[in-house]
């Protein structure tokens, strides 16, 4: 029954996510752009590996830390991954306010982090 609400919860909030993505987006007048379609593919390709390869690195040692310690492990984790694709945004889709989106998204993503932390 438990990972039925679970599957159920995670559904509505990535369905939740997805219609404020698309209000935000028309709020603001943006136009969604990829980043693969840019001189910045690349860096952004490059980036994303080495974010992953330094966070599956450094899990093994977290994992030893405490449930404190590996909340704000995934925290930073996304501060660093949304942050560069916000840069990157920000640096390669001159025309696009998209990186305003995803900081937007990445202060959302921080403050329902916090309060799941506390709330469990």
């Amino acid at each position: 029954m438990i990972t039925f609400l679970f599957i159920v919860a995670a559904i509505s909030l990535s369905l939740l996510l997805i219609a404020l993505e698309q209000a935000i987006n028309r709020l603001l007048g943006v136009e969604k752009k990829q980043i693969s379609t840019t001189p910045g593919k690349q860096i952004d390709r490059w980036g994303r590996i080495i974010f992953c390869v330094l966070f599956l690195c450094t899990l093994p040692f977290m994992m030893t830390k405490g449930a404190n310690s590996i909340e704000w492990y995934w925290i930073i984790y996304f501060v660093l991954l949304f942050g560069f694709q916000a840069i990157l945004e920000w640096r390669y889709l001159k025309n696009s306010k998209q990186y305003v989106t995803t900081l937007i998204f990445l202060t959302l993503g921080v403050i329902v982090m916090l309060c799941i932390a506390y709330v469990i």
